[in-house]
């Protein structure tokens, strides 16, 4: 019976060093994992900020740069064209000014009425009436008014000049005009913006014809 309990196998015991490699493993693998996540976290931070600086400089140089809309008369066909001669120079002419407000900002534009002048050697002969509007934003406000010119007014001095260029067949007017009014931007950012108009068009007397125009 003896000899039966001395032949009975007994495992070795465990001296521990197996439980701890595998917990080293564990801890390591854990850690890993948690510095992968604070690498994620922190690579979405700073593409969150970068985000919000671009956004912010689009804004601030983009959408809140505003600009003096673009005032100008149109290419037109003349209706009417009467003119005198270089003894007698003189000129009636009527025709629908095409006038365009053109809005680059990201906010409509709200103008006050104004007027356009038309003008020969530097006086009146016509004039064009622009009613209280609004340019939206990023478009172009069309607007067709009547104008009838004439030189039935013009000084002597002015008279001479004009009959130089009747007998060359060209004669050279102008348009000139303000326009004043505000642009609002995301409804609460609004800012005062003078437009001028300044062009100068010269008409064929002979083809009754816009041979040229140029705005400033």
């Amino acid at each position: 019976m003896a000899e039966k309990n001395q032949d009975q196998y007994h495992p070795p015991e465990s001296n521990g060093y197996g439980r701890t490699d595998q917990e080293s493993l564990h801890t390591m693998e854990d850690e890993e994992a948690k510095r992968k996540k604070r690498m994620k976290w922190t690579i979405g931070i700073i593409a969150f900020v970068i985000f919000q600086v671009v956004q912010g400089l689009f804004f601030v140089l983009v959408i809140m740069k505003f600009k003096s809309p673009k005032f100008r008369v149109g290419d037109f066909a003349i209706q009417t064209l009467n003119v005198g001669t270089q003894a007698s120079p003189s000129f009636d002419m009527s025709f629908v000014a095409p006038i365009r407000v053109k809005n680059a900002n990201w906010g409509p534009f709200k103008y006050d009425a104004s007027t356009v002048s038309f003008t020969y050697g530097g006086f009146q002969v016509g004039q064009a009436i622009i009613p209280k509007n609004k340019a939206n934003f990023k478009s172009t406000k069309k607007i067709d008014v009547d104008v009838t010119l004439s030189s039935a007014n013009l000084p002597s001095n002015i008279n001479a000049n004009l009959g130089s260029e009747l007998s060359s067949g060209v004669i050279t007017l102008k348009s000139q005009g303000v326009l004043k009014g505000k642009i609002t931007v995301m409804f609460m950012f609004k800012k005062t913006k003078i437009s001028q108009m300044n062009c100068t068009m010269a008409i064929d007397t002979s083809t009754k014809a816009v041979q040229s125009l140029s705005c400033q």
